[in-house]
């Protein structure tokens, strides 16, 4: 597969607590440079970033994150407010509790809530796999389809674990024909990045990929 078809699938992505804007204005102009889908930065930047970007480069970031237990209306706040400041794409963080306590049909409402608040906008739904039981992972492509989002997300990048082909591989074969997946957390390589997509992957979480590409013009 060539380099810049797994770039087209890149969330170019920059999350670190310490971030700062010459952080993530380098991040957007790789991603410009290199074409990828988005950026995926911190919220607080995401207005700034999207005045500097304008319709060159789509604007992602992320709710609930890392850890998912904030109520459904503080992210619904958190959702609308990026939107407003120019957001397309909101990657949310389920409560990974509520999937401990068997609340499947709470988790499957609040993403369902979500979707309703970002409306037409992509909902990409991180269920932290590398916490989750398989029974745990197939109620969350479930949960996904039932409740209409877009994509659902294997990890934060933030807790014990990444993105693995097993999961890939589970999701796939669980989640309905509306939902796409993205693998994030821990791609390392181009080979990686090309299995992911082969196993039916549709976007990768990364911001290794593209300092890989710049390596390969060197």
């Amino acid at each position: 597969m060539d380099v810049s078809e797994i770039l087209r699938h890149v969330d170019h992505t920059e999350l670190k607590t310490t971030a700062t804007w010459e952080d993530i204005r380098e991040l957007c102009d790789d991603a410009i440079r290199y074409r990828t889908a988005s950026v995926c930065i911190p919220a607080s930047y995401v207005k700034q970033a999207k005045e500097y970007v304008g319709d060159r480069m789509t604007v992602c970031t992320v709710i609930g994150f890392p850890n998912g237990y904030t109520t459904t209306a503080a992210k619904v706040f958190e959702a609308v407010n990026a939107i407003g400041n120019g957001a397309s794409e909101i990657d949310m963080v389920i409560n990974l509790g509520w999937v401990k306590d068997g609340r499947f049909a709470d988790v499957q409402a609040e993403i369902a809530t979500l979707k309703a608040a970002c409306g037409k906008n992509i909902l990409k739904v991180i269920i932290e796999a590398c916490q989750l039981t398989e029974e745990e992972k197939i109620h969350m492509c479930e949960a996904v389809t039932a409740a209409g989002a877009d994509y659902i997300k294997t990890s934060t990048g933030f807790s014990t674990g990444g993105a693995t082909f097993e999961d890939v591989k589970l999701f796939k074969e669980h989640v309905g024909e509306n939902v796409k997946i993205k693998a994030a957390g821990g791609i390392k390589s181009l080979e990686d990045a090309e299995e992911f997509l082969r196993l039916g992957a549709d976007r990768l979480g990364t911001s290794r990929i593209v300092k890989l590409a710049k390596q390969t013009e060197a």
